[in-house]
């Protein structure tokens, strides 16, 4: 069990993360959270939004508060696997040899952002899949570790365009989070004017170092769940999957593959994270509910019947919530 000195210092710690980050981000409060949530549970996210709404700043900012080596990479139809792992090169030695030598790609960073990910080929997008899994690269192969701790923080542009190829299904599994980036309103624009006619750049100073964030984790890992809340993180789970024991109505008529294990997992390390930031010392129902979008709305693929009544992930997670929610607590 963590300590009552670990857990006021885990608070304080995110009170600090937070002031930071709002200081480059106007509004997107619950897309900061969602990321800061993710960094902590030691998930990876990936960002969906229009341009211009802050995506890339917020990934900037988190470096910048986490104190950690940050890595932009562009993707682009062009780009290659070797571009993001690194490859082996032929050097001269002093004896007057040659040797292969590895280069490391910019994915040997602690914070990676792959910025407009679904413009790449799936041959390039999959050079990521070891690394956000195992946190190892394999060139030639011969695996490396990739320091800790590892985040990788993914942008797409969600308008249909030439030259976009969508994520597979078990890259997609492999993010923690997928936040829905909005556009600002009225007052939120116009604060970001007025910041950015100062600066460009972000003004967020150093609230963790990237040890501090594997306390952090360590400390949330020790949160106890009833086994009441973590049954209903499961059947939530499950009830994305059209046949299983615990199967929803609105997944029978909407939905074509459910959530994997995965989604399970991500339901209780990210509920342990949000139930401190809250100042509570173990998980609530309401924690699970609130994470249920960000968890499945990248995990589950809709049928025909969805897509022709125009319903969307979210509306059908709605509905599960409310139909296990009523079940279940009733």
């Amino acid at each position: 069990m963590a300590t009552e000195q670990e857990i006021i210092k885990f608070g304080q710690q995110c009170e600090d993360i937070f002031k930071q980050t709002s200081r480059d981000m106007i509004g997107q409060k619950d897309v900061i959270e969602g990321a800061i949530i993710a960094m902590i549970a030691g998930g990876n996210v990936l960002l969906e939004g229009v341009p211009g709404v802050g995506k890339t700043r917020l990934v900037r900012s988190l470096g910048r508060v986490f104190d950690l080596p940050f890595s932009r990479i562009q993707f682009t139809p062009d780009l290659m696997p070797a571009d993001v792992t690194g490859t082996n090169i032929i050097v001269k030695q002093k004896d007057g040899n040659s040797a292969f030598n590895f280069q490391p790609g910019p994915i040997f960073s602690n914070i990676i952002l792959a910025d407009e990910i679904n413009r790449a080929t799936p041959k390039t997008q999959s050079a990521l899949l070891e690394a956000m899994q195992e946190h190892t690269v394999t060139v030639m192969g011969v695996s490396r570790k990739l320091p800790e701790p590892f985040f990788v923080l993914a942008t797409q542009n969600p308008i249909e365009q030439d030259g976009t190829y969508p994520l597979p299904e078990a890259q997609m599994d492999r993010f923690m989070f997928k936040l829905i980036v909005p556009n600002p309103g009225l007052g939120e624009l116009r604060e970001i004017v007025n910041m950015t006619q100062k600066t460009m750049a972000e003004v967020a100073d150093r609230a963790c170092t990237g040890e501090e964030l594997l306390k952090m984790r360590e400390t949330a890992n020790q949160i106890p769940v009833a086994s009441d809340v973590l049954d209903y993180a499961m059947r939530l789970a499950n009830a994305t999957h059209s046949v299983s024991e615990c199967s929803s109505e609105a997944a029978r008529k909407y939905i074509r593959i459910g959530a994997s294990p995965r989604a399970g997992q991500a339901f209780i390390s990210a509920a342990k994270v949000k139930a401190l930031i809250n100042g509570r010392f173990n998980v609530a129902y309401s924690d699970i509910e609130e994470l249920a979008y960000p968890i499945l709305r990248h995990r589950i693929k809709m049928n025909f019947e969805a897509i022709a009544e125009r319903i969307s992930p979210d509306d059908v997670i709605k509905m599960i919530l409310e139909e296990i929610g009523r079940k279940y607590k009733n």
